[in-house]
């Protein structure tokens, strides 16, 4: 089967939009006049990315294609991501902080991930390693890992995305010895004293092996994202930084387009720029679909026949109440 996708669309992540940040008028109305809905359930990026563009995600070995993301070689080992997290003891549960929001330095994860390869894996087949703020888990025996990376859970209870089943125990018991092990760490007393959160677990997921490369027709990537350019290097994707505005991944590319911006940086004046970007090069003809997803949940579906919803002004979702 031979997989495709429309070469005269485009997919953008962008900076949050609800809230009342979208302050031009013309902007808002042209949402609005869109397909405009909010994403209730949190998804991955590279799998939101890959429904849109109607190409399956791989099921296993995400780790792994990340660590080829950041270093440009395929790993030949079983790898599974160890982010670190903060569990939050509540009243009746657990509650995952991942490390986007805690904001933890990369000396800080070295001296931890240094650590953990001093007390934990000496004979037993593991190894930690830390490549800028990501860890990984090398192991010589697969084992069952959690599916989704941290930041899909991120302020939930983690206890529905760990793996399930007799395989699970391996995964428990790792997590339990690492969790002991960063209890009480230097770094992690400093922290508190700093009123900071400490980084008590690591999240495991998205273990496997690297697929093969093989060549599949994807449109070029604009994005800074390790497992995103990993996947794109996996298909023999044309991939390239983010390079600042829409304009210049037009340059860049022949028509349609997948382009990732600091969406996780509260920027309304990318937001605004990228829109009118995005606005003008629909109305020339350029693109003739566009899919914008916003950090905090709301897309966008946009196409040029969405100018012909001339009553719709605004939408409760551009609010400040988001109602």
């Amino acid at each position: 089967m031979t997989l495709s996708y429309d070469k005269s669309a485009a997919v953008v992540i962008m900076p949050p939009v609800g809230g009342g940040r979208l302050r031009d008028r013309k902007l808002r109305r042209w949402l609005a006049q869109s397909k405009l809905e909010r994403v209730n359930e949190p998804r991955d990026l590279l799998g939101s990315i890959l429904e849109v563009l109607g190409m399956p995600c791989p099921q296993e070995g995400l780790a792994a294609i990340r660590m080829w993301g950041q270093t440009g070689d395929r790993p030949t080992v079983w790898i599974s991501a160890a982010d670190p997290v903060y569990l939050e003891p509540r009243l009746d549960h657990i509650c995952l902080h991942a490390s986007r929001e805690t904001g933890i330095p990369a000396s800080e994860l070295r001296t931890l991930f240094d650590h953990l390869q001093r007390t934990l894996a000496q004979d037993k087949g593991y190894g930690f390693a830390r490549l800028g703020t990501y860890g990984y888990l090398r192991a010589e025996n697969p084992m069952a890992t959690a599916a989704v990376p941290a930041y899909v859970i991120d302020q939930q209870s983690p206890n529905d995305y760990m793996p399930a089943g007799d395989q699970a125990a391996e995964f428990r018991n790792l997590l339990s010895e690492i969790e002991m092990a960063l209890h009480e760490h230097p770094v992690n007393v400093e922290r508190q004293l700093q009123g900071l959160q400490p980084v008590n677990s690591l999240w495991l997921w998205g273990g496997g092996y690297a697929p093969e490369l093989r060549t599949v027709p994807h449109p070029p990537l604009f994005a800074d994202d390790p497992l995103l350019r990993g996947y794109w290097e996996s298909v023999t994707g044309v991939v390239d930084t983010w390079p600042g505005t829409i304009a210049a991944c037009l340059e860049a590319s022949l028509a349609g387009f997948v382009a990732v911006t600091p969406a996780f940086d509260d920027d309304v004046e990318l937001l605004e720029s990228c829109l009118h970007e995005l606005r003008s090069v629909l109305q020339s003809g350029r693109l003739s679909q566009l899919t914008l997803m916003f950090a905090d949940g709301i897309r966008a579906d946009v196409s040029p026949a969405d100018s012909y919803r001339f009553w719709r002004r605004d939408s409760a979702l551009l609010s400040e109440s988001g109602e």
